[in-house]
């Protein structure tokens, strides 16, 4: 073992000391090539002289090299640095011998002993040079050697900026895996005919099948930050037929200590395809907002849930009582977030279930929070088509009785996660939030808590959701499953949508319904294709897209306003209040009380009582279509409008 350690330690310390030995070696020959310089290439000078001067430049050249350390330096991974650094050694020496040259003609410490000026400049002039040359000619050759013996990656890299520069050094540095670059891409055509590095410039048109195929392209690594979705789109769909991966790099402030590392490019994934930038938010006001607060968040294991106690950790609040009735995931919670630093003190996981009212009531009594995340809920829409009365517990009573708890402890602000899927809904789970978003509306009327509900659309990842569906189907060889080849979904990712919460609860006022502006709606057969893209795969040969036909509930496409809504802007673009339609309060929150707490596992009288109460609320490829049928038949017959409840008697039917 310690026959190893020395090894190791011999071997590791014993080629900075070649270096300086060869450093030194050059200097010494560049002395002698300077005399031969200055005498006409003879050698017509002093030899005895210049025997006497060797020693004398050797230990004060020692000296300088040891000083500024030069020799330290990885010699293929040569840069500015470190011939800057070259520069300085140099320098001292010849600052050195021309002070002591100067020194010795007024002392005469060592009679005769004397080197001319001249000679002393244009020394350090050549070693300058000399040094610098061998080190840039010592890493070319060994890039080209090491291309030759080990298998390297051909490389485009799609960016000719700094982000562009910055990842062509990482790739070059990188030692796990040989990069060699075959030039850059650029949209900006006073670029084109340039060179980074020798490494030429030329514009995207140039990037065809014969150019790859001829020049045996490996890889393409998209630099910019700037490039359209679209452009990357059609890159990718470009390249589909070639045996080609298309790599990302990522956002600055994702970068290992504001450096890039190899490791971290990473292949384009499908959330860079949304089709439109990204949804930022730069509140500074959020800082005041949850400064000192006791924040209670339901649904904290979930995957909105989770990312909002993450960034809600990042804040000075008091205290964050996270509630889930998942254990398993609530403990993964808590692990992630001792990891991350966050103190034990502030944080406090509990195990429990919104439905239970003494339970939801001893937590407030216990911690008094003064704001309330909800997001727990039921949300998959075909599980929740065939059990009404367990979507009812949870969506709605669950709702009632944490924002009736919240009422009575006078909590500041109450923000609710709803769902586009609320909006004329088409399922039981859509018309479940719905309700609940009627309740809180109705109790915002007669309480001092401010109630705030945020609708988005689909989250990108999140549990249950396609893009981790298709993703297992990619890996388990195909087919994907789709519902529909038309069907539409609005996507934002777990970190906007928590974003949009936590803006909401500041921005909220009470008794609003926050929608974003999320774009345009996504096809999915189209994110289907992509995915099979990105995965390097082909479409239909290697795995294949199968339609199986819409599920109960589903829509086609998903609305974020309903029917008699509109919008009011805010001092964000792209976040907007709904202006809902009218509501009877008290005829609507006495009718959620009843369902809340009647009509046990009585699945059709449920799902009429929900019609009645939501009229916009239409079953689709669903045994509950029957209702609406029986509805339309019955107001033709009493001469009723669709949206007339003057006569209810129609429920029992």
């Amino acid at each position: 073992m310690m026959k190893n350690y020395f090894t190791y330690y011999s071997q590791k310390y014993a080629s900075k000391w070649l270096v300086l030995a060869i450093d030194l070696a050059i200097v010494m020959l560049a002395f002698f090539a300077t005399y031969l310089i200055r005498f006409n290439f003879t050698l017509d000078f002093d030899i005895n002289q210049f025997l006497f001067q060797i020693p004398f430049l050797l230990v004060i050249a020692t000296f300088s090299f040891l000083i500024i350390g030069s020799f330290k330096s990885v010699i293929r991974h040569t840069g500015f640095t470190d011939v800057v650094n070259l520069f300085k050694s140099v320098t001292l020496m010849s600052l050195l011998a021309v002070i002591f040259v100067l020194f010795n003609r007024i002392t005469n410490i060592i009679p005769e002993f004397t080197i001319p000026l001249s000679i002393i400049v244009m020394h350090a002039l050549l070693s300058f040079v000399v040094l610098s040359s061998s080190r840039l000619l010592f890493k070319m050759v060994y890039k080209a050697l090491k291309c030759k013996l080990t298998a390297s990656k051909r490389v485009l890299i799609y960016g000719a900026g700094d982000s562009g520069i910055i990842t062509y050094n990482a790739l070059l540095s990188n030692l796990s895996s040989r990069f060699s670059i075959v030039g850059f891409i650029d949209d900006d055509i006073k670029k084109n005919g340039k060179s980074i590095n020798g490494v030429p410039i030329f514009p995207k048109n140039k990037v065809t099948k014969a150019y790859i195929e001829s020049n045996a392209i490996d890889e393409i690594v998209v630099a910019t930050q700037t490039i359209d979705s679209n452009n990357l789109l059609n890159l990718i769909d470009s390249l589909i037929d070639l045996d080609i991966k298309v790599t990302k790099v990522p956002p600055i402030e994702k970068w290992i200590n504001g450096e890039l590392s190899a490791k971290q490019i990473k292949q384009v994934q499908i959330e860079d395809l949304l089709g439109r930038a990204p949804i930022e938010i730069d509140n500074p006001n959020l800082l005041n907002e949850f400064n000192g607060e006791t924040i209670l968040v339901t649904g904290a294991a979930g995957s909105i849930g989770s990312e909002l106690v993450k960034q809600l950790a990042n804040f000075d609040v008091k205290m964050l009582i996270l509630v889930d009735q998942a254990e398993s995931a609530l403990y993964d919670l808590q692990q992630d977030l001792k990891r991350s630093g966050k103190e034990e003190s502030m944080i406090s996981t509990i195990v429990a279930d919104i439905r239970d009212g003494l339970r939801i009531d001893s937590l407030f009594q216990d911690y008094k929070p003064t704001m309330v995340f909800h997001a727990a809920a039921y949300k998959h829409v075909p599980l929740m088509e065939r059990s009404p009365y367990e979507a009812i517990k949870i969506n709605v009573n669950g709702t009632k009785i944490l924002a009736d708890t919240a009422s009575r402890y006078d909590v500041k602000k109450f923000v609710f996660i709803s769902t586009d899927k609320a909006v004329n809904p088409t399922s039981v789970m859509g018309a479940t939030k719905r309700m609940a978003e009627m309740y809180i509306s109705c109790l915002q009327k007669e309480s001092k808590t401010k109630f705030i509900t945020t609708r988005f659309g689909n989250v990108l990842g999140s549990n249950g959701s396609v893009i981790p569906l298709f993703k297992k189907q990619i890996e388990n060889g195909g087919p994907l499953t789709l519902t529909h080849k038309d069907i539409t979904r609005y996507f934002m990712t777990i970190p906007e949508a928590s974003q949009l919460v936590l803006e909401a609860g500041t921005m909220g006022k009470g008794g609003e319904i926050f929608i974003f502006d999320m774009g345009e709606s996504v096809k999915i057969y189209d994110l289907a294709k992509n995915m099979i893209k990105l995965s390097g795969l082909r479409f239909p040969e290697d795995i294949d897209i199968e339609i199986s036909g819409l599920r109960p509930g589903e829509k086609l496409y998903e609305e974020l306003l309903a029917n008699g809504e509109n919008t009011l802007s805010t001092y964000h673009k792209k976040i907007m209040i709904s202006k809902t339609r009218a509501l009877e309060y008290n005829r609507v929150k006495s009718e959620i009380e009843e369902l809340c707490i009647t009509n046990r596992f009585q699945n059709s009288n449920i799902v009429m009582k929900m019609k009645n109460l939501i009229p916009e609320y239409k079953s689709n490829n669903s045994d509950y279509e029957k209702f609406d049928k029986r509805v339309q038949i019955y107001k033709k017959v009493k001469g009723l409008s669709s949206d007339d409840k003057s006569d209810k008697s129609y429920i029992s039917l």
